[in-house]
Formats: structure tokens, C-alpha cells, sequence
């Protein structure tokens, strides 16, 4: 009978007891039993990243700071108690439990109760740039410009990895298959994007004037994310870059509550890329039915155009076979004139004669003889002034009374 000879590490992992074997389910529920041990209840602060509320009314987000993030989730039933709407970059103080989804293995925070603690630092950057750029006059209405109802041709800037992508060209292809579409791709999140957006758009630029045909309007667009994904819409050199295109920029960048700087600077802001692109879009069939309008109102305006041509010139047509209608018609119109003529010089005679009439009369009763027949007299001096009060006689004067039917002198005996 032979031997077994064992080395001494076999025999050493023979006589030590092997480590337990876990189920997963089973390592993730004892995990969660420890971290619930250890730290629960826990009040955290962070800013709030990726705010989103289902159709079940629960709360997913993300809490990060500096140096990490963690998911959390808050349920219908704490979310339903919430007094304010939560939102990207804002600061908050959540009471929570640290726990485990076993689902993914992923470390997160049952919210049970959430309040402000003022505006994130991310936030506050946001703020202060947006507050700068419309200070110089980045956001004003008055250098927007109208999108173009039917663009020759349509430029788009964003990833060619991007959902937005297919979102934007499925949308014009089924709307305007006949304009031409340019796709300048870029990144839309990363360090590096704004660059390269930035590129994009003065590639685009170029194409404006030297096209064929020239772009008329440029789409920049992206989907939804977070704040952090949408950060490269935020930057200072971008919205500069926006502001110098020559052609209008629609901007569709996140979902219908995302905004970012680029949104304030674009010429129209469209609340999803789809939004953006049946903005520039107008359906084919839309402008073949006015152009069937306009055929109509052509036709219709031509033909009455016609008929009141063709009027006329029955009409003409008819007076020159007929001149003696046309001078009978003329004697008749002159008779006519002479009577009124006549009528009038009559009419202006009898009034002038009546105006005369009672000239005569009004200067009749400005005669003053009248005023003398009826036992008055007029006093005047040797020297023909005339006397209106005894301050102008004296004792002994010499006067003149004129009466109706002649003159008196008189000498001043007294005055009284």
C-alpha cells in the first residue's frame, strides 16, 4: 500500500475552516443590516445633481459636494411633504437612511425628509455668469433674430453618439426631406466640449456666405442630464462664440426644465432637440397647401381680372358705334350745367341785394339827425368842438346848438 505525502501549506489549508460562501442578494442585505447599524439616521448636506420625478410621484438625485456623490431616492410619500421644487445645483440638508439597492448593489440614501440650505457653490457660479453675460447685453431681445420660415439649408452641432442626433434628423426628414441638412459633430459634455462646440458653430459660420446652398439657421442641441452633463452649455466662451454667428442659433439643449447659458444666448430656445428641430421645420405639406391657396387666389384674381377688362371694353366698344348717343348725352350734360350756372348767379345776386339792404339799413340807424328829431341837440364850441360836459363851458361862453332843422347860438349864462 503506497503513501500520500502532503506538503505542509496543503496541510495547513486542510486543518483551516474556508471562508463562508455568499449569495449576493444575501451579502447586499447584510451590507445594508450593517451600514443601518452603523450610521442610521443620517443628516447629510450637498448640492442636489439630476433632480428627476417619475409617473410614480418618487424623487431620484444624486447628493454630491467636491470630493463624491451618492444616489438617493425619495418616495411618494416624503416627496409628497416636499415645500419647495428641488433643482440642480441647489444646496440641501437631507435626514436620510444610508442603504443598499440590492438591485445593482449600489450605495443610497433613503430620503425621508429634505429642506434648502441655500444655492450650491456649481449654482452660484451659474448665477454670477449668467448675471455677467446679460449685463453686456448677451441676452437682450433686441439682437434676437427671427427663425426662417423655409431655410435653404439647416446646420446641426452635437455628438454623433448622441440620442439627439436621431431625435433631429428623424424629425426633418420627415418634415422637410428636401432641405439640406450639415452635421458639424462635437462632444456636448467632458472638459474638452466647449472647445469643440466652439469649432463646430465657426465651421458652420463659414458656410453661411460660401455654402451651396448657404445655412440659414443652426440648431445646437443635446438631450437631457444632469447639470454636470449639461455644464459645456454654461461656458463663457461659448456663449461669446454663439453671439457672433451670422445666421440664427435655436438652442435645444436638456429637457423642457433645463436651462443653461446657451439657452439665453440663442436666438430661440426650444425645450427638447425635437422641439428645436420642427422649429426650423415647417411640414412639406404645409407649404404645398398654401401654394395650392395661392394657385386658387391667382386663378380667382385673374379672372375677375379678366372679366372687368372685357366690361370696359364692351363698354368702349359700344360708344365708339354710337357717337351721336355720346353728344346728346354731352348737350344734355351742358344744358344741365347752364341751368345750374344760371341758378346759382341768380341765387348769389338776391343774396348780395339782401346783404346791401340791410348794410343801408343798419347805417340809417347810425344817422344822428334821427337821435336830433326826437328833441335832442348837439353843443359844440365856436371853435367846432365838441361839448359833452358843463366841465368844458364857462360863464359867459359862446356855444352852438345844432338841432334838427338848424343851428342856435347860445351864450353860457351859469353852470349848474
Amino acid at each position: 500500500m503506497g503513501s500520500v505525502i502532503m506538503s505542509q501549506s496543503t496541510e495547513s489549508e486542510m486543518s483551516s475552516p474556508l471562508p463562508k460562501v455568499w449569495r449576493v442578494d444575501a451579502l447586499c442585505r447584510a451590507v445594508a443590516d450593517a451600514l443601518d447599524a452603523r450610521f442610521n439616521p443620517v443628516l447629510v448636506r450637498g448640492e442636489v445633481s439630476g433632480f428627476s420625478r417619475a409617473s410614480s410621484g418618487h424623487c431620484y438625485f444624486s447628493l454630491k459636494d467636491d470630493g463624491a456623490q451618492i444616489r438617493c431616492a425619495m418616495f411618494r410619500r416624503a416627496a409628497g411633504l416636499l415645500d419647495f421644487s428641488p433643482r440642480d445645483g441647489e444646496l440641501v440638508e437631507l435626514h436620510a437612511r444610508l442603504g443598499v439597492y440590492e438591485s445593482r448593489g449600489d450605495l443610497q440614501l433613503i430620503v425621508e425628509s429634505m429642506k434648502q440650505a441655500g444655492p450650491g457653490a456649481q449654482f452660484e457660479q451659474f448665477l454670477r455668469l449668467k448675471a455677467k453675460l446679460e449685463a453686456l447685453g448677451l441676452f437682450d431681445a433686441v439682437r434676437k433674430r427671427p427663425v426662417p420660415a423655409m431655410p435653404r439649408a439647416i446646420g446641426v452641432v452635437t455628438s454623433l453618439g448622441a440620442a439627439a442626433l436621431h431625435d433631429v434628423m428623424t424629425t426633418l426628414q420627415r418634415r422637410v426631406p428636401h432641405i439640406p441638412v450639415l452635421l458639424v459633430p462635437a462632444s456636448v459634455q467632458g472638459s474638452s466640449a466647449p472647445e469643440e462646440l466652439i469649432q463646430a458653430l465657426q465651421n458652420l459660420y463659414l458656410l453661411t456666405q460660401k455654402g451651396n446652398p448657404p445655412i440659414d439657421v443652426i440648431l445646437l442641441v443635446r438631450g437631457g442630464g444632469s447639470t454636470e452633463d449639461l455644464w459645456a452649455f454654461n461656458d463663457e466662451r461659448l456663449a461669446h462664440a454663439m453671439v457672433k454667428s451670422p445666421v440664427p442659433i435655436v438652442c435645444g439643449v436638456g429637457h423642457e426644465t433645463d436651462f443653461t447659458i446657451a439657452d439665453f444666448v440663442a436666438d430661440l430656445r426650444a425645450a427638447t432637440p425635437t422641439a428645436a428641430a420642427e422649429l426650423v421645420a415647417q411640414p412639406r405639406d404645409v407649404w404645398l397647401a398654401g401654394l395650392e391657396g395661392l394657385e386658387r387666389r391667382l386663378k380667382l384674381a385673374a379672372y375677375r381680372h379678366l372679366d372687368q377688362q372685357s366690361q370696359r371694353l364692351d363698354f368702349t366698344a359700344s360708344r365708339m358705334g354710337r357717337p351721336s348717343v355720346l353728344v346728346a348725352q354731352q348737350h344734355l350734360q351742358l344744358a344741365s350745367l347752364a341751368q345750374r350756372l344760371n341758378y346759382l348767379a341768380t341765387d348769389f345776386i338776391k343774396q348780395k341785394q339782401q346783404d346791401l339792404q340791410q348794410a343801408s339799413l343798419r347805417l340809417c340807424l347810425l344817422d344822428p339827425g334821427l337821435v336830433l328829431q326826437r328833441g335832442y341837440a348837439w353843443l359844440s364850441s365856436s371853435d367846432g368842438k365838441t361839448i359833452t360836459s358843463i366841465q368844458q363851458a364857462r360863464s359867459g361862453q359862446a356855444l352852438q346848438a345844432t338841432l334838427a332843422d338848424g343851428k342856435l347860438d347860445l351864450t353860457v349864462a351859469g353852470a349848474n
